[in-house]
């Protein structure tokens, strides 16, 4: 008897324990498919993925190195720095290439099965980085991340931008991504160093791939890239190349460019300098740039805050940006410890987070008013520039250095960003444009929130051209408006 009610008491723990289960299951379910729930998932689940991409780029600063040293002849010292520097810019000239064909792939598919594909590359190439063993291998694998990112990153912050539609919103949810974006580059080195010291080359990327992986699961979890959406009725976005040429979007990107240039020339000579002027130690050169991440964060936030009260000054933060990475880029040679070089790398991320900040939302509301609501092509030229910073870099900053000097090198970048700030002046008059969406807020039942609810407006617009001929004469008078 004791046996049959023991058996019976659990039967009833476990029924109700699968209840519970189920009904956390259902929960769930409907909070997926809340609009506004759906899209903090979604901005979670693209905050991971640029998260991830980021700390790869960055995690192999203290390990390649010293792991190629080993694999290559100490008297080939000179050629293994050009291996590296070719490596470590590798990624960023295969995003360079892919960017105009992935942007265009984006806007005529969707998000999210291109945010898919990135993560399934970026996957792919954490797992042939842990197992690689010689350089052919680890460059392979660089490369294939640069095509990963080409999709991943775009498709991830174009979501953002097609989700959030409210501009303030929009500002807060991009600001978010950002943040993400900094702290993958920043915490990479350290965590990329200590794992490599203590566990060997493996398992930094093995603990990358498997968030990598989770990421992806929750993407076809929540987004369900493949299911039966209808896709023939999308909007047909503005070409790459057309999109290039409005000067307002070419100011954008050149300030994206030029703002990210120090970043991208201090991160590969800067360790060598503070060895010869200032003998620092290891454990100094692999933190130079952590407490950067600090005022990024710092600089994001204002900008948010900022642009929620003023949005039409968002040129003059990104100006603003521009002359702060100049003054404290030119004061980087001065520096004579770890502790006075904080500050400049310091005013350099707080800079960048004004910039990146300020104008990327700009960037979607310049598509919004000047062409159609479809972004990927707009952020591939967003990714073109920081691309175009980051290849350089690593092959072009050595050898500036090498013949000019690290102090000239640092003068140059600082008046590039302040000769260029001014130039965003041309941007003070985007916030009188404004968009109309008086058609698609008569097509759709309730306001529009993105690329997918136009696909809604163009299928009602269908259904609603069958109704009467009338109808039809409408929609050709405001064809003709």
């Amino acid at each position: 008897m004791d046996g049959e009610g023991g058996s019976s008491g659990l039967a009833k723990s476990a029924a109700v324990k699968l209840s519970e289960m189920g009904e956390r299951t259902k929960q769930l379910g409907t909070a997926m498919r809340d609009p506004h729930q759906q899209r903090r998932i979604i901005l979670v689940i693209v905050c991971v993925a640029l998260l991830l991409d980021n700390m790869l780029y960055m995690v192999i600063v203290p390990i390649i190195p010293d792991y190629l040293a080993d694999l290559e002849n100490k008297s080939n010292k000179d050629n293994l720095d050009l291996q590296i520097g070719v490596l470590f810019a590798s990624k960023a000239i295969l995003q360079l290439l892919v960017n105009p064909l992935s942007g265009t792939f984006i806007d005529r598919v969707g998000y999210d099965i291109p945010l898919l594909i990135g993560l399934t590359v970026m996957f792919i190439s954490t797992c042939i980085f842990a197992f690689g063993e010689n350089y052919a291998t680890l460059f392979a694998a660089r490369s294939l991340q640069g095509l990963g990112s080409a999709f991943a990153d775009t498709s991830g912050i174009a979501m953002i931008a097609d989700k959030y539609t409210e501009e303030a919103e929009r500002s807060t949810a991009l600001g978010i991504a950002l943040a993400f974006i900094s702290f993958g580059s920043l915490v990479a080195p350290p965590f990329g160093g200590v794992l490599y010291e203590f566990a060997g080359k493996r398992v930094p990327f093995i603990v990358l791939a498997i968030i990598c992986l989770a990421d992806g699961f929750l993407l076809l979890t929540v987004i369900k890239p493949f299911s039966n959406r209808t896709r023939e009725n999308m909007p047909v976005g503005t070409p790459i190349y057309k999109l290039m040429i409005d000067p307002y979007i070419a100011v954008v990107a050149g300030a994206l460019t030029v703002a990210n240039i120090p970043l991208a020339f201090l991160e590969p000579t800067i360790a060598n300098w503070m060895e010869t002027t200032m003998h620092s130690s290891q454990w100094e050169m692999g933190l130079t740039w952590l407490p950067a991440f600090f005022p990024h964060v710092l600089g994001v936030y204002i900008t948010v805050k900022l642009a929620a009260k003023n949005p039409h000054l968002q040129w003059f933060y990104g100006a603003l940006g521009m002359v702060i990475i100049g003054a404290s880029s030119c004061t980087v040679p001065a520096c004579k410890t770890f502790g006075q070089l904080i500050a400049p790398l310091c005013g350099i991320c707080f800079g960048i987070a004004l910039v990146d900040t300020a104008l990327l939302p700009t960037l979607a509301f310049l598509v919004d008013v000047r062409h159609v609501s479809v972004y990927g092509s707009v952020y591939a030229i967003a990714d073109i520039s920081y691309s175009v910073a980051y290849a350089m870099g690593p092959i072009v900053a050595g050898q500036i250095v090498h013949t000019l000097g690290f102090v000239q090198l640092n003068l140059g970048m600082g008046l590039v960003n302040v000769l260029y700030a001014p130039a965003l002046l041309l941007l003070r008059t985007v916030c009188q444009m404004k968009p109309s969406y008086s058609e698609r807020d008569n097509l759709l039942d309730e306001a529009p929130q993105g690329l997918y609810d136009t696909i809604k407006m163009e299928e009602k617009r269908v259904k609603k051209k069958g109704y009467s001929s009338a109808g039809n004469c409408l929609v050709d008078v405001r064809a003709s408006a």
